[in-house]
């Protein structure tokens, strides 16, 4: 039987979807942000950070996409809930990007059970709380995207990284249990987890914890992975825009590393 041939591109148009990305006012979230307004979608960037996410909308207003910010906690439910409806009176929840995150460094012995707390709080209860919120939307409008940002971190040991990687790992079994709990709902749930980024987080903490020795540092981190660099946040937006879209309609509990070949490549 002879297969029919695709004229052009396949389909990563995002036009007429409303796109939920929580952690969209800076690094990754931000990247994928710009990437699904550029493609069509009206982004709603869902952040505590009230300047960056403004001037994130401001961004992507001023090419002419469409944008609105909606401030809250992703860890609070009440303020998730809010701020999904306001999106839901806009149509429907097509598209849930769970971005938002915090680093955290230190061993088991080194971590207080406040700062377990605080990473579980934001990478384990708002990525769940932010999924119970728009998969309830997405039933009742016949089925939409998931897409969490994980890490290497779930499944590859990495050192003073105790409470980081216990988080991340959450994200990946949540992942992959939305994607199994809910594929009759025509809901696709997938996850990209990337090795080192360069966001402002690791400018931040490279400033930080290697005051006068910042460059060296970096170039150090950056060639722990064997390509040789960091990733950017647009090349993790690139995936999430892949995966998002009709391109990737075929794929459903995945977990995509975007690690430069740490995880296989090492040694």
């Amino acid at each position: 039987m002879k297969e029919e041939v695709a004229n052009g591109q396949p389909d990563f148009r995002l036009d007429s979807r409303n796109a939920i990305v929580t952690g969209g006012a800076r690094g990754i979230g931000r990247a994928i942000a710009l990437t699904f307004a550029g493609h069509g979608a009206f982004v709603h960037i869902v952040d505590i950070d009230r300047e960056h996410g403004a001037a994130t909308v401001d961004e992507i207003r001023e090419v002419g996409g469409k944008a609105a910010l909606a401030a809250c906690d992703v860890s609070d439910p009440d303020g998730v809930r809010a701020a999904f409806l306001e999106v839901r009176k806009l149509g429907p929840i097509h598209i849930l990007v769970n971005s938002a995150g915090i680093a955290h460094i230190g061993t088991l012995e080194s971590t207080s059970e406040s700062e377990f707390d605080s990473v579980y709080r934001v990478n384990v209860k708002g990525v769940f709380t932010c999924m119970q919120a728009a998969v309830a939307h997405m039933k009742s409008d016949g089925g939409g995207v998931v897409l969490n940002i994980a890490s290497i971190a779930a499944s590859a040991g990495l050192a003073n990284r105790f409470a980081y990687s216990a988080t991340k790992g959450a994200v990946l079994s949540m992942t992959y249990s939305v994607a199994k709990d809910y594929l009759e709902h025509n809901i696709r749930c997938n996850c990209i987890s990337p090795a080192r980024v360069h966001t402002p987080f690791v400018d931040g903490y490279l400033k930080k914890n290697y005051p006068g020795k910042e460059k060296e540092t970096f170039e150090r981190l950056a060639r722990a992975q064997p390509i040789g660099r960091m990733a950017q946040p647009r090349e993790v937006a690139s995936l999430a825009l892949l995966l998002c879209s009709d391109a990737g309609s075929f794929v459903t509990g995945a977990d995509y590393p975007l690690d430069g070949g740490f995880f296989h490549l090492r040694g």
